[in-house]
């Protein structure tokens, strides 16, 4: 829970949105019933923005929320949706005190990750910093090739109706292609793992 700075009369305070798009323009949002100018920012009172569903991060969990709206000409408009220039925008919400706009606090702040539309309204998906964390990074150290048959990391044309079992034999004998292999052929199995020596093999360390 966000403490507000002493001094702040919860009787004057609202809440303000800002959003920098992927173009670099800034929009502001409100729900007081006036315009309001925060951070340099026309923030609109009826702006087609209001917060959803939201869940808070806590810990380490990353986070999600949407916030809903109504395009309009002055605010989000449909053909800057259909351009993309809200995917991966900025969103800052703020609590704002409306007698005297320059007193902010900084409540959270996210990134659009999706955008729907609903007939004139839209739903904008929300994913907090901590999301970040919570991504596949790197790939996964497996006997099998994780490229599919075809494509750039394969560096093949794949033939019509052909499929790969993805395994260094295949690659190699059927393809011809082992130097785009993209697994690790000789990593050591769970076989690898439940060995145990055996009396009477010769076991120098020269095999597994």
């Amino acid at each position: 829970m966000r403490v507000l700075p002493e001094g702040l009369d919860e009787a004057r305070l609202c809440r303000a949105w800002i959003v920098i798009r992927a173009d670099g323009a800034r929009l502001g949002f409100t729900d007081h019933d006036r315009d309001l100018v925060v951070d340099g920012v026309t923030c609109r009172a009826g702006g087609g923005w209001s917060p959803g569903a939201r869940d808070t991060a806590i810990g380490y969990a990353p986070g999600q929320g949407a916030a809903l709206g109504v395009l309009d000409d002055a605010g989000i408009t449909e053909a800057d949706l259909a351009a993309g220039l809200y995917d991966g925008a900025r969103v800052a919400e703020l609590r704002v005190d409306w007698s005297a706009p320059y007193r902010v606090v900084r409540l959270w702040t996210a990134t659009i990750t999706a955008v729907s539309r609903e007939g004139e309204a839209f739903k904008a998906t929300l994913a907090g910093p901590l999301a970040d964390l919570d991504r596949v990074a790197g790939r996964t150290f497996t006997r099998l090739c994780d490229a599919r048959l075809g494509d750039a990391r394969c560096g093949i044309a794949a033939p019509a109706g052909a499929t790969c079992n993805k395994r260094w034999a295949t690659c190699v004998g059927t393809f011809a292609n082992g130097v785009n292999f993209r697994g690790f052929p000789t990593a050591p199995g769970e076989d690898f793992l439940t060995l145990y020596p055996v009396e009477g093999e010769r076991n120098d360390g020269g095999r597994r």
